[in-house]
């Protein structure tokens, strides 16, 4: 697990720590602005759709050959990013970058269902998701200290630096995790030392697996078929897309509210910035105690059986609630006559709101859906990396157009949609479940005489 949480920050960094080096990258290749932030829009796009077929590759070949070969694949198309002049290739090789980085997001709810029981991915699962959040503000502002001072391609460098150094930690400190795929390897070593055992039923049954063609019919299919027909799924992929794209939006925002356009920082001192949204992301697992406390409580006082979504959506009421305050008090306070400290205090509140609406989604959807819940979890990937990779396109339009308070109010607005979603969940979740026919197979009796 230690080697897969910095892991899963680096996939961030290699999409937003090109923010800081746009300017540059815009300049060398005489684009405009909104064409610069295509490497990092590319690289979003490329995680919704890697997770689409590593997913179902790790089911037939096993977690770590997919987190080694995948990652090592990322790398060398990143060192193409470093290499290449020509702006096509540039940007094709930021997608296919993304597409393999996407082994941490198809791989990394199954490794902790691998390790813990249902009932005790709370807290680990918790910072996992503080690394696949606090990724994108982490990284514009480690990278801005290289993009200040340094020619934009130097960026690239240190990704490449960075993240060969956790391959290398990830070949050696990393194991197998998937059940099916050690009972297999167990099984294989034994009927090579007795191949009379390949008769046994038991070693029979243990070494078949499904074709990878089975495999890929499911896993592309279903992910789309929960999006479209399951509730719960659709509002859990609403507000992770919606928060997603705010986070990689917020990249481009910031970056005028608090550079040369706005406050007048440099590149560095607009780094320094996005600190307000990492230290209320880095606050989420902390506070989730007490979401776990509470869930842990109500598990156990069901029985150590019960499956109770419901006890994971308090604290994610608070937080739709306190999501769009600190959008509009970011809003009016980006004056340049109000101190910048102000509204970084409101970008905390926000990073805060952010972490905990998308952890309870998704120990939500994984409750619910169980068995099922790798589909469910595709189809949440799949929208919120769509969102991410597109929101960031209309960042510095909809911000110079409207005005920050304006853009800011918008997106404020927007957000109180998202308000009801975690209140529908705790007191319709039950019903909802009921009748899902993959939900309702996961239903305990107390569930099916509670409304939660």
């Amino acid at each position: 697990m230690l080697a897969l949480i910095p892991l899963d920050l680096s996939v961030s960094w290699l999409a937003s720590g090109f923010s800081p080096a746009s300017m540059g990258f815009a300049k060398e290749f005489g684009v405009s602005t909104e064409v610069a932030t295509l490497g990092l829009s590319m690289t979003v796009l490329g995680f919704a759709f890697g997770p689409m077929f590593l997913a179902p590759l790790s089911e037939f070949y096993g977690r770590y050959p997919v987190y080694v070969t995948s990652y090592g694949l990322c790398l060398l198309f990143l060192l193409g990013t470093a290499l290449v002049h020509d702006l096509g290739g540039f940007l094709v090789m930021r997608f296919f970058t993304g597409l393999f980085a996407g082994c941490t997001i198809a791989n990394f709810g199954g490794t902790i269902s691998d390790m813990w029981s249902h009932q005790d991915t709370g807290i680990p699962m918790s910072w996992f998701l503080w690394a696949a959040t606090c990724g994108s503000p982490s990284g514009f502002f480690l990278l801005s200290f290289i993009a200040g001072t340094r020619p934009w391609r130097d960026v690239l460098w240190a990704l490449l630096g960075i993240c060969g150094g956790l391959w290398i930690i990830l070949i050696f400190a990393a194991r197998e995790t998937r059940h099916t795929t050690l009972l297999q390897a167990r099984a294989r070593r034994e009927v090579s030392r007795d191949p009379t055992l390949q008769d046994d039923p038991r070693y029979r049954n243990t070494l078949r697996r499904r074709s990878v063609k089975e495999l890929f019919k499911s896993a592309l299919g279903r992910p789309f078929r929960f999006l479209f027909t399951e509730a719960i799924v659709t509002f859990a992929a609403i507000t992770q897309g919606w928060f997603y794209g705010i986070s990689f939006l917020l990249n481009g925002a910031l970056g005028l509210v608090y550079g040369p356009k706005g406050h007048g920082f440099g590149t560095i001192d607009v780094g320094l910035c996005f600190l307000g949204i990492v230290f209320g992301i880095t606050v989420g697992p902390f506070t989730n105690l007490i979401q776990e406390r509470y869930y842990q409580r109500r598990v156990t006082s069901r029985g150590k059986s019960a499956n109770v979504p419901e006890a994971r959506v308090q604290l994610g009421m608070i937080a739709a609630v306190c999501q769009p305050i600190s959008l509009f008090w970011f809003a009016w306070t980006t004056y340049r006559s109000i101190h910048p400290v102000v509204s970084i205090l409101a970008t905390a509140l926000w990073g805060w709101s952010f972490y905990t609406l998308v952890l309870m989604t998704y120990l939500y959807t994984e409750d619910s859906y169980g068995m099922y819940s790798a589909s469910a979890l595709a189809a949440l990937g799949f929208v919120r990396n769509i969102f991410g990779g597109t929101f960031p396109l209309f960042a510095d339009a909809m911000f110079e157009n409207e005005g920050y308070q304006w853009a800011g109010s918008i997106l404020a607005f927007l957000a109180i949609v998202i308000i009801p979603i975690p209140f529908v969940l705790a007191k319709y979740g039950p019903r909802l479940r009921r009748k899902s026919p993959f939900a309702s197979q996961h239903l305990t009796v107390d569930n099916e005489n509670s409304e939660g």
